[in-house]
């Protein structure tokens, strides 16, 4: 059997980052903390944990903590459903989530405070681009993910939420300015250009050039949503912008369409693990409830 004062030790290192920060959230000392984790490799002949800033687990040990967080989901369930149990300490269960930046802005939050209100969890979301999520969960550092990527990943159900559509925005003067003549490969050369980072895409997609289009024109990297759009608002540049993030900016006038009725959509889908209680599945029935309020609906197939 593996010792479970161990295995909470190494996943609260991972997750916090370091042995002292660790020891606080556990209430231990650090001296106490680090003979844990070193007993548990000692017996298991192999490191779980590469020192540094911060603590990084080794493939064992990722795979050590997904079971360990597995493991207290369902303790705590079981708690839940015995009475004869109430009386064991219990904290409040935490779900890990890899979650885009842009849906994170966009939607996804008023989900998970849905899901905390109804169950008491906390989630804790990792941020990443939405091609990139699902591997979090692949390789078992989150519970579930919303992604770009419907490929299925072993012990997880799928979902797909619908799409997130952007649209190409600037403010009224802007547009005056730069596209004085219309929306060409001219103006778009000298246009200030918004992206999130070198490896956004979504203009290449949306001027119909693929992903290998190479863009000349000057351009400001805002590697967050909100401050994209306000960036978008101060007329620093066009860009593409989530349609629920600019809905009422458009309405009201503050921005405009490059085009109108151009537009590119993401399908998102939620991948969850198998492997985690009604916790999980309360979850996922918040998720595609805002998804479905905030998302295009997903295709049929």
């Amino acid at each position: 059997m593996l010792d479970y004062a161990s295995l909470a030790a190494v996943a609260r290192i991972v997750r916090d980052g370091s042995f002292e920060r660790a020891a606080t959230s556990l209430g231990v000392t650090t001296s106490a903390i680090s003979q844990r984790v070193r007993a548990l490799e000692e017996r298991l002949g192999t490191v779980l944990i590469v020192r540094g800033q911060p603590c990084k687990a080794t493939e064992l040990g990722r795979r050590l903590c997904a079971h360990f967080e597995r493991v207290s989901l369902l303790e705590d369930e079981l708690i839940t459903d015995l009475p004869d149990l109430s009386s064991l300490s219990r904290q409040a269960p935490t779900i890990r989530i890899a979650v885009n930046a842009d849906s994170l802005a966009a939607w996804f939050l008023p989900a998970a405070a849905a899901f905390y209100g109804a169950t008491g969890a906390l989630v804790d979301l990792v941020k990443d681009r939405e091609e990139l999520t699902a591997e979090y969960l692949r390789r078992g550092e989150v519970f579930a993910a919303v992604t770009s990527d419907q490929t299925p990943i072993q012990g997880c159900k799928r979902s797909a939420l619908g799409a997130l559509r952007y649209v190409a925005t600037a403010t009224p003067e802007f547009v005056d300015r730069w596209f004085a003549e219309g929306v060409n490969e001219a103006s778009l050369s000298t246009a200030p250009m918004l992206r999130f980072d070198p490896r956004d895409r979504l203009q290449s997609r949306w001027l119909g050039k693929g992903a290998g289009l190479d863009f000349t024109a000057p351009t400001h990297f805002i590697s967050s949503p909100h401050g994209y759009v306000e960036a978008s608002l101060l007329g620093m540049g066009w860009g593409m912008n989530p349609l629920e993030l600019v809905r009422d900016h458009l309405s009201e006038g503050r921005l405009v369409e490059l085009t109108p009725g151009r537009y590119i959509d993401i399908d998102l889908y939620w991948h969850w693990a198998r492997v985690g209680g009604r916790l999980l599945d309360e979850l996922t029935e918040k998720v595609r409830q805002r998804a479905g309020k905030s998302l295009i609906p997903p295709k049929r197939s």
